[in-house]
C-alpha cells in the first residue's frame, strides 16, 4: 500500500528512523522493519526527498492491523501533521541549524508512545544508542506478545502491568544492570495510575517535566527525551553527550561550556518553541561526525 505523503513537506525516512529517537527499526536492506503500537511494520520510501521533498512516497506492510488501518497511525508518528516549512522557516533563524537543515532535510521528530518512550529512555542511561536497542528487543521478546508478517517474527513491546509484574530482579537477569532498578517502579506507576502519561499531554512543559522526574532514575534529560518525543513539548531540548559536545563546539568555542542547567535555559532562550526540532538536527550532524559514545 501507498501511504500518501504531501509533496511540500520532506520526510527522510532513514534519518528519522536511524537518528537514535526510536529503538526498535531496523535496517533491511531498503526497508525498515519495527514495532509501533503493537503492529509489525516493513517501510521504505520509494522516492527520495534528499533534494527537497518532493514526490515522497512510502510502500508499507503491517499486521495484525490492516494498511489502510493503519496509515493514519503512521501519519501521526512521522508527524506529518507537523507544517515543517512553516518550522524549518523559525529554526533556520540560526545559522548552524539552517546548515544541519540544508544537510538533512526531512528529518523529523517522531510522535512515539509515551510508555514504551519512557522504557527506552531509562534504558538510555549511561548507554549507546546499539544496545539501548538490544534492552529493548529483549524486553519485547521476553514479555511482549508475538507477531508475524511475512515470514517472520517481532514482539510488541510489553504492557506497564507485565513489567511490573516481573519485578526488578528478573529484569536486571536480562541484563538491563542498575537501570532495572529505575524501570520496574516506573512500571509500576503506570500500572497502577500514579504516573498518568497520557494526562502529561496536556500540562505545561515545565509541570509535566517535574512530574516525570519525581519517578527515581529520570533526571533533566531522561525527562526531556520522553516529553519531545512523545509528549507533544516540542519545545524540550535533551542535553545528551552529543549535544553538549555540539552546543560547546559551535555556540561556546574556546570557552569552558556552561553546565547542563545553564544550557538547558540558554537553549530554550535561544531556539524558541521549537527547540526540540534544533536540538534532533544538532545531534544528528554532530553524531554523523564521530563514533558512538554512551549518552
Amino acid at each position: 500500500m501507498q501511504l500518501a505523503i504531501n509533496q511540500q513537506q520532506p520526510l527522510d525516512l532513514a534519518a528519522s528512523l536511524e537518528g537514535g529517537q526510536a529503538h526498535r527499526w531496523r535496517r533491511e536492506g531498503n526497508w525498515h522493519s519495527g514495532v509501533v503500537q503493537g503492529n509489525f511494520i516493513r517501510i521504505r520510501q520509494t522516492q527520495s526527498t534528499a533534494t527537497g521533498g518532493c514526490g515522497n512516497a512510502v510502500e508499507f506492510r503491517c499486521a495484525p492491523c490492516s494498511e489502510a488501518a493503519l496509515a493514519p497511525l503512521l501519519r501521526a508518528y512521522f508527524r506529518l501533521d507537523d507544517d515543517l516549512d512553516a518550522i524549518y522557516g523559525e529554526i533556520r533563524q540560526d545559522a548552524r541549524v539552517a546548515s544541519m537543515v540544508d544537510q538533512y532535510p526531512g528529518l523529523r521528530l517522531l510522535r512515539q508512545e509515551p510508555w514504551e518512550c519512557l522504557i527506552a529512555y531509562i534504558c538510555s542511561a549511561n548507554n549507546n544508542i546499539p544496545r539501548i536497542h538490544q534492552m529493548m528487543e529483549k524486553l519485547a521478546k521476553n514479555y511482549g506478545d508475538p507477531i508475524s508478517l511475512d515470514g517472520l517474527v517481532r514482539h510488541a513491546f510489553p504492557s506497564p502491568q507485565r513489567l511490573a509484574q516481573a519485578g526488578e530482579q528478573e529484569l536486571r537477569r536480562l541484563g538491563l544492570g542498575f537501570r532495572a532498578r529505575y524501570l520496574a517502579p516506573a512500571a509500576q506507576a503506570v500500572a497502577e495510575g500514579a504516573l498518568d502519561l497520557a494526562a502529561l499531554v496536556h500540562s505545561p512543559y515545565e509541570e509535566a517535566k517535574a512530574r516525570l522526574m519525581e519517578c527515581p532514575g529520570i533526571g533533566p534529560k531522561i525527562a526531556d527525551c520522553v516529553l519531545v518525543f512523545s509528549l507533544e513539548k516540542l519545545e524540550a531540548f535533551p542535553i545528551d553527550v552529543w549535544v553538549r559536545r555540539a552546543l560547546g563546539e559551535w555556540y561556546f568555542p574556546g570557552q569552558k561550556t556552561p553546565p547542563d542547567r545553564a544550557l538547558s535555559e540558554w537553549a530554550h532562550q535561544h531556539f524558541g518553541r521549537y527547540a526540540g526540532y534544533c536540538n534532533q538536527y544538532l545531534f544528528h550532524g554532530r553524531r554523523l561526525e564521530k563514533s558512538e559514545p554512551v549518552r
